[in-house]
Order: C-alpha cells, then sequence, then structure tokens
C-alpha cells in the first residue's frame, strides 16, 4: 500500500530463534508461487497461523534459510535470503485462494491479534466494540460478552447505554448454554460485518504514524528533521505538524483534565515540564493545585536552578506521553490543532 509504514522485525540469523510456524514460512517462501499445492494440504487455522507469521517475518539471512531447509529435506543447498511481508503473503496466497478469501485472511491479519475470535475481540478497544454492539439484539451482545474476559466484558458494559447494558446483564443471567450453529453464526457476523471493517479503518495514514515518531523527538532533532522536510515538501510537514500533540497543546486540556493528569505525573516530572512551559500554561497548571501545593512546586523549581534543555524536554515528552494514555483509557480528553474539531490519541 502506497505510503504505509511498515516495522520489520530485525534480520533473523539463528534458525533457533524461529517458532514452528516461523520456520513453515520460511520453507513455503523459500519454495515460491510454484510449490503452492503445499498450502492446499493445510487447514485454514493453519494457513491463517502461518500467514501471520510469514507476514511479520521479515529478513531472513541465507545461512538460516539452508538450515531450515536441510533440516526440512537433505540435500538442499544455499536458498539465498528471503523476505517475508504482507505483499509477499498476500502475492502467494492469491496464486491458490480466490481474491475475496485471500482479502479477508489479509484483513484478519492486520486487525487485532488473537488466535480465535473471541481473543481477537478482547483486544479491541471497548469503546469501538461498545459502539458495534450497541445496534445489536441484547441478546446477541450478551452470548459476545459472555465469550470475551469478565474485565474486558465489563468495561464494554460500562462504554454502552445504561438501559441497553442493564437489558445485557439481565439477558446473560437468564442464558441457557448457545448451540453451536448460533454460535457459529455470530462468530462468522462478526468477522464479516465488524472485523473487517475494523482492519480497513485501522490501517493509519503515514502522516499520522510520522507525526507521533516526531512527537518523541527532542525539541531539536524535531525542528532539524521539519525544517529538512519543509525545504522537500511543505505540504506533508504542514500536515505531519498538524497532527503532532506537543506540550503546549496540553492548554486545550479543560479542568477536569488537568487535574486528572496531574495526579497521574510525578512531581520531579512535573517541576522540570513546568520549567520549560511558557507563563500561560505554567499559570493553567498552577490554578488546577491547591494553593499549598502550588506553593510548594513553585519553590521545588526555584531550588532546581539551572537545568538541562535535555532533561526539560524528557519530561514534556513524559507528560504527553501520559496525557495520550489517559485519553486512550477515556479518562481525559485531548483537542486537536485542528481547531475545534477534537481528536482522541
Amino acid at each position: 500500500m502506497a505510503g504505509r509504514l511498515v516495522t520489520r522485525k530485525p534480520s533473523v540469523d539463528d534458525a533457533k530463534r524461529l517458532t514452528g510456524p516461523e520456520r513453515a514460512a520460511v520453507i513455503l517462501l523459500a519454495l515460491g508461487e510454484e510449490h503452492t499445492r503445499l498450502w492446499e494440504s493445510l487447514d485454514e487455522e493453519e494457513i491463517k497461523e502461518i500467514s501471520q507469521a510469514m507476514a511479520s517475518l521479515g529478513n531472513v539471512q541465507a545461512n538460516v534459510v539452508e538450515d531450515i531447509l536441510v533440516e526440512f529435506v537433505s540435500g538442499v543447498g544455499g536458498a539465498g535470503s528471503i523476505m517475508g511481508s504482507f505483499e509477499q503473503t498476500q502475492r502467494l496466497l492469491t496464486s491458490f485462494m480466490s481474491p475475496d478469501k485471500v482479502d479477508g485472511l489479509m484483513e484478519e491479519i492486520r486487525g487485532p491479534a488473537g488466535r480465535t475470535m473471541w481473543d481477537k475481540l478482547g483486544n479491541v478497544n471497548e469503546v469501538v466494540l461498545a459502539n458495534y454492539l450497541k445496534n445489536e439484539y441484547p441478546q446477541t451482545v450478551a452470548v459476545v460478552l459472555s465469550k470475551v474476559k469478565p474485565e474486558h466484558a465489563s468495561r464494554v458494559l460500562t462504554a454502552l447505554p445504561e438501559d441497553f447494558a442493564l437489558e445485557c446483564v439481565q439477558r446473560m443471567l437468564r442464558m441457557e448454554p448457545v448451540q453451536r450453529e448460533i454460535l457459529d453464526k455470530i462468530e462468522q457476523t462478526l468477522r464479516n460485518e465488524f472485523m473487517s471493517n475494523l482492519a480497513r479503518t485501522s490501517k493509519r495514514d503515514s502522516h499520522e504514524m510520522m507525526a507521533e515518531i516526531f512527537n518523541n523527538f527532542d525539541r531539536q532533532t524535531e525542528s532539524r528533521f521539519v525544517t529538512a522536510l519543509e525545504e522537500r515538501n511543505r505540504e506533508s510537514a504542514e500536515r505531519i505538524r498538524a497532527l503532532m500533540f506537543v506540550f503546549e497543546d496540553l492548554s486545550r486540556l479543560d479542568p477536569g483534565g488537568v487535574q486528572t493528569l496531574l495526579r497521574a505525573v510525578e512531581k520531579d516530572q512535573l517541576g522540570l515540564a513546568m520549567k520549560g512551559a511558557s507563563d500561560t500554561l505554567r499559570e493553567m497548571f498552577f490554578s488546577n493545585m491547591s494553593e499549598r501545593a502550588a506553593k510548594i512546586m513553585r519553590d521545588d523549581m526555584d531550588s532546581m536552578g539551572p537545568v538541562r534543555l535535555k532533561d526539560v524536554d524528557n519530561a514534556q515528552t513524559t507528560m504527553v506521553q501520559v496525557a495520550k494514555d489517559l485519553a486512550a483509557k477515556g479518562e481525559i480528553m485531548l483537542a486537536g490543532q485542528g481547531g475545534d474539531d477534537e481528536l482522541i490519541y
């Protein structure tokens, strides 16, 4: 996919470090598209497991390929280096599976991790899952929530409308054992209507991913990269800058969000971060502390004396990351830089 950033594993230089599915993936990649009949002897779950291993395999050095092939069949010579990727996996599967089936399998690989449908649902954000389930019948929701882990089910119930959630709880209390064909139908619906859409919509724009990387640079490195990028591609630089969430953007937090953040950040980190903050942001933090806590913090900051810019940058980056983590849990809301639109990180 054009513009898509792909993170690959480090080059594999030891066959002993590979799992069984990864070894199978190496063999099938080395054999290539001319020997796809081997795939036909595998069941769907095995194909899925090997495909997942193949898609994330990365570069495997030639000596490792040779070791694995020699192990697989005596007398095979060096096969050369191979590369496992989403694109290579998709191309290989297309040679013996229908395009629709390949698309569904690849979307599932790119989607939430997990061997079974219920494992995958357990890795879906509770708000996202609740937004889908609130349009289903309460009995269906009761079945789904009875199959996922209790701690995840509790978070999903909390995110559902209260009356609907209570109806689902009542159905769960009265629920009889679910027939296999009904369970299969619910799994199929979730796979076709929810997981496939989730995999498609979760593919992130490359500018969004790069903005997240830039957020983790120190101030000088960030400035250097943005300036250099502006000279080569001003449009991309502006898009990245608009997507970045930086320390000064914390000024957009509402009072409740500020107080939640202050409770989550260690006091020494807060003092360091505020040493490099604007007067406006600094006063916003002080105004959300008690008078005594604000006085203690001011005294602590004064007693620090001169501090290194690098330490201030690190503290501010830590605070931004804490804010993003709180936002991901739904405890605070972060406002984006694009005007009145709100973004959840």
